[in-house]
Formats: C-alpha cells, sequence, structure tokens
C-alpha cells in the first residue's frame, strides 16, 4: 500500500464516521427540540423523527415542525351545562 491508498482510506473512515454523525444527529434533533420545549407528546416526535429518517426522508421536516408546535399548557375549559350537573 502507498501512501496515497493509506490517505484514501482514512479519508474514506473520516466521511464515513461524519456520515454516520450527522444521520444521528438529525433523527435526535426532532426529540431533543421536543423535550426542550416541554412538548407533551416529545416522545412520539422523538420516534418520529428516527422512523421518518430511515423509512424516507420525506416526512422528516414535518416531524421537526410538529416538534416546534405549541400546545396550550392549560386548555380552556368549555362552561358545564347546569342540566349536566345533576
Amino acid at each position: 500500500m502507498s501512501g496515497l491508498d493509506i490517505f484514501a482510506w482514512i479519508v474514506l473512515i473520516v466521511l464515513a464516521a461524519s456520515t454516520a454523525f450527522v444521520v444521528a444527529f438529525m433523527a435526535m434533533l426532532p426529540g431533543m427540540v421536543a423535550r426542550r420545549r416541554g412538548h407533551p407528546w416529545a416522545e412520539a416526535v422523538a420516534v418520529g423523527g428516527w422512523v421518518t429518517l430511515f423509512f424516507g426522508f420525506v416526512l422528516w421536516p414535518l416531524v421537526l415542525i410538529w416538534a416546534y408546535v405549541d400546545v396550550p399548557s392549560n386548555p380552556a375549559r368549555r362552561p358545564v351545562a347546569p342540566e349536566a350537573v345533576r
């Protein structure tokens, strides 16, 4: 093996490791965002990030948007009708 072959192998290994890191980071990103923002379905968003990344990247942006959706912490309660109380 010449020095050029060794350099090519090093470049290939660095490229493969970088690709694996980017894929893992992109898969974890929606879950991290959802947990940081206190999303009530943070685990579902995290699973969606991994599933959509490995089964077709097309829906991954939707999961990322879902992680940023603001869910009301205290939804407005509907008034109870007097007949329903009895």
